[in-house]
């Protein structure tokens, strides 16, 4: 395979990665909530609290997907295997 194809399928694997990082924090999130609070918070709280648990899994998500990309860039020459997805205007001749 060549650099342009091994990018498009890293950047594909990474939005899967992502997604699915994104779904289990909430989910988790969530039945930490009903387990834990739901019994003793009123009912009209549990909007606010799932709209706080999608924000905190997109944080929480994007804290693994940086450490886990930190620690394949240290282990994986990226230059080697995949092509750059913005270049500079300088190197098009322009």
């Amino acid at each position: 395979m060549n650099k342009k194809v091994n990018t498009l399928l890293f950047i594909l694997g990474a939005t899967v990665f992502n997604i699915l990082t994104t779904i289990i924090v909430f989910f988790a999130l969530f039945l930490l909530y009903v387990k834990f609070a739901a019994a003793s918070l009123p009912e009209s709280t549990a909007g606010a609290a799932i709209s706080v648990f999608f924000i905190l899994a997109l944080a929480g998500s994007f804290f693994i997907y940086h450490k886990t990309l930190k620690t394949i860039t240290k282990k994986i020459d990226m230059d080697k295997y995949f092509d750059p997805i913005f270049r500079s205007s300088r190197r098009r001749g322009g």
